[in-house]
């Protein structure tokens, strides 16, 4: 009888065919992917109400210290550095992972210039929202300030203007912070 079973099983296994090479198993198991826009690159999202209210904090009054930041378009690289540091950075790379970086990259940047004082409008979710679910620990914050740090002082920021963004930028850790 073992013998029986053993030959039905590798009959069984010869008659078995190996799937087709380049075979598109998302597509095969009804897995969908969103595409990123055309003209953006960013992921769609699901809908949500849009409001400066939502950066966590009201802008400086002053286009000044923007000034220190190299204006909108100095804040918006230090924005795409500090994501970048933060995805090369083993600590927290893996929050990383799974999301928008286009769509990161530029809502940050929106953040702080909208904190900042440089007139720009944040579009993004609240600091809540946006962080839901993924489950950051002081720890993970932490790593990611200093990387905030890091793009700072290589776009040469004075340390007191550093100060400022991370002090309107520091109340919201409770709504980021999940463990």
């Amino acid at each position: 009888m073992p013998m029986l079973l053993t030959t039905m099983a590798a009959a069984l296994m010869l008659l078995q065919q190996a799937p087709a090479e380049g075979t598109d198993w998302d597509a095969e198991f009804g897995v969908k992917r969103n595409q990123p826009d055309a003209v953006t690159g960013e992921l769609p999202v699901e809908p949500y109400l849009q409001s400066n209210a939502n950066a966590g904090a009201l802008p400086y009054a002053s286009a000044e210290l923007a000034a220190a930041f190299g204006g909108r378009e100095g804040i918006a690289r230090i924005a795409a550095r500090t994501v970048e540091l933060s995805e090369a950075d083993p600590r927290i790379a893996e929050i990383f992972v799974a999301h928008d970086m286009v769509r990161l990259k530029r809502t940050l940047g929106e953040q702080f210039c909208f904190l900042l004082g440089a007139g720009c409008d944040y579009s993004g979710r609240d600091m809540r929202a946006a962080h839901a679910d993924m489950g950051v620990t002081k720890a993970d914050l932490n790593a990611l300030v200093e990387n905030l740090q890091a793009a700072m002082r290589e776009a040469r920021v004075p340390f007191a203007a550093q100060n400022r963004l991370l002090a309107k930028l520091a109340p919201m850790s409770d709504s980021v912070v999940a463990r």
